[in-house]
């Protein structure tokens, strides 16, 4: 699995940030043709999906970013459901080829965050940073046992029969 340091380099939030342009271009270009309400409606719908990404990535714990990638997520879909409404008025009729793109960059935006979500339920890790106790005692102790064994295989006397082997050589050399 990926790390991300920054939400910039998540490519949701990337694909997300694509969908804001997008929708930014096509509300200036149509802005005559389009209610100021539905308008604002819709440039805050697109804008949410990044935003609620960036969010979501910055909190500390596993339920608040899951919380704020739903919540991108249905911001995804109400862009969706938008171009949907208003794709056929005739004043808008030269704009459908548009509106079509739209909606696939929203539902990639959907897809995208719900792969993610499937991630990150299916995963051990139970914060952003932190591992929930159960998966650190696992670790902890898959750790110990290794250590156990490197210095078992280390303490070998000459004469033992795993002396020479080559995984009581490597461990020898202090290599894993």
């Amino acid at each position: 699995m990926a790390h991300y340091h920054q939400f910039e380099d998540l490519p949701a939030w990337r694909e997300a940030a694509a969908l804001y342009n997008r929708v930014l271009d096509f509300l200036e270009r149509y802005e005559a043709s389009i209610s100021r309400g539905f308008r604002d409606q819709l440039d805050r719908a697109a804008l949410s999906v990044s935003n609620n990404i960036a969010e979501g990535f910055e909190r500390m714990t596993t339920n608040e970013l899951l919380m704020f990638l739903a919540i991108a997520r249905g911001s995804a879909g109400e862009v969706r459901s938008m171009l949907s409404v208003i794709q056929l008025r005739p004043k808008l009729a030269s704009a459908a080829g548009e509106m079509e793109e739209i909606r696939n960059m929203a539902a990639s935006c959907c897809r995208q965050i719900t792969a993610w979500i499937a991630s990150i339920e299916a995963s051990p890790i139970k914060g952003k940073r932190h591992m929930d106790a159960s998966t650190r005692n696992v670790r902890e102790s898959e750790n110990a046992a290794e250590r156990f064994r490197l210095n078992f295989l280390r303490s070998l006397a000459p004469d033992h029969p795993l002396y020479n082997s080559p995984e009581a050589q490597k461990a020898r050399s202090g290599n894993k």
